[in-house]
């Protein structure tokens, strides 16, 4: 019954002990690192450039290639048949035009003397023409034959290590089919698979540290020398070539490495993980009012999020507090206590 004569105001509101940062701007200069692959400048495919059935093969994958080294053969039987029917079709050629020139110089000497006609004379002269187109013709075919006999043999264009083979001893092989994939000799790119995010923002220099995956001690230089003007549609990323600047041994072929590049550095305030909150599922946090020491919400921007803090590039200022520890259980205008010692 004492109790019904409380005249008391209602529910006190509770007080929170928290910890508090004073927020205050920072130079930021993250890194954007990932992962790449070693891989030749030139990387050319090999194909006959005849149709036949294998019947030689002289490199697999791995092996170092000299210029104009054979890789592989086909059956030539075909192309010498046409070799042989061309020298006799030249041959024949040849022939024709012996007799057609001789006939001419008969009538052009009997022309002379009144002993033959003009028409015989013509005739002649075009009989001999037409002999010389036709041995023309011949010679070209020949030449066309001979050509196809020498492409029954592969060769590299230069020198380099073969990546990758298709030929095998008995099999068909179609004109312009790759047989040979084949690494060149001479400059090395790193190539990545980047998102597009890591483009937003401005490098501090072309330069791009490169390491060994396998031994972080063996590292390079490299700069940015082709960019792909679209997206990969299965990965969303952009392919990128960086020319690496005198590339160590240990770079070979298909070597990991990772990629490094410093961004220009810019005002930021860094939170620790923690201070993060939301409004309507948007990020904020809490502010506490240095007179009242009431806390409110303040919606913030969020540049990235790393390890163990966020990146806030907008909505704070310089110099307000904002409450790291103890937020999931304030509300707004709650009064707050600040840890003993950030009281100062």
């Amino acid at each position: 019954m004492g109790g019904c004569g409380d005249t008391g105001g209602g529910p006190q509101k509770q007080t929170a002990l928290v910890r508090t940062q004073v927020v205050s701007k920072v130079a930021y200069t993250p890194k954007t690192c990932l992962t790449g692959e070693v891989k030749a400048r030139v990387q050319t495919n090999l194909s006959f450039r005849v149709s036949g059935r294998i019947i030689e093969r002289n490199a697999e994958v791995g092996d170092h290639v000299t210029p104009d080294k054979v890789l592989a053969r086909i059956d030539p039987a075909e192309q010498r048949a046409d070799v042989i029917s061309a020298e006799a079709a030249q041959r024949s050629a040849d022939a024709r035009v012996r007799q057609t020139a001789a006939a001419f110089e008969r009538q052009k000497a009997l022309i002379k003397d009144g002993f033959t006609t003009r028409r015989d004379y013509d005739q002649a002269e075009e009989a001999l023409r037409t002999a010389q187109g036709s041995l023309e013709a011949a010679k070209a075919q020949l030449g066309s034959v001979r050509d196809a006999l020498s492409f029954t043999e592969l060769r590299s264009s230069s020198a380099g290590i073969v990546t990758a083979r298709n030929a095998e001893v008995g099999q068909v092989a179609q004109a312009a089919q790759t047989m040979f994939s084949l690494a060149e000799d001479g400059e090395r790119d790193a190539v990545f698979h980047v998102y597009e995010a890591a483009f937003l923002h401005e490098m501090a220099s072309p330069d791009i540290e490169l390491s060994l995956v396998s031994d972080p001690r063996i590292t390079a230089k490299g700069v940015a020398r082709e960019v792909s003007p679209s997206t990969d549609t299965t990965s969303g990323t952009v392919r990128v070539k960086v020319a690496i600047t005198n590339p160590p041994p240990a770079f070979a072929l298909g070597s990991v490495v990772f990629g490094c590049a410093t961004q220009k550095p810019r005002q930021v305030v860094l939170l620790p993980a923690g201070a993060l909150t939301n409004i309507a599922g948007k990020p904020a946090v809490w502010i506490v009012d240095a007179k009242t020491l009431h806390v409110a919400l303040k919606p913030v921007t969020v540049a990235s999020y790393e390890t163990q803090a966020v990146v806030i590039d907008g909505g704070l200022e310089p110099g307000e507090r904002v409450v790291t520890a103890g937020a999931k259980l304030l509300r707004p205008d709650q009064t707050v206590i600040i840890a003993p010692d950030e009281a100062s």
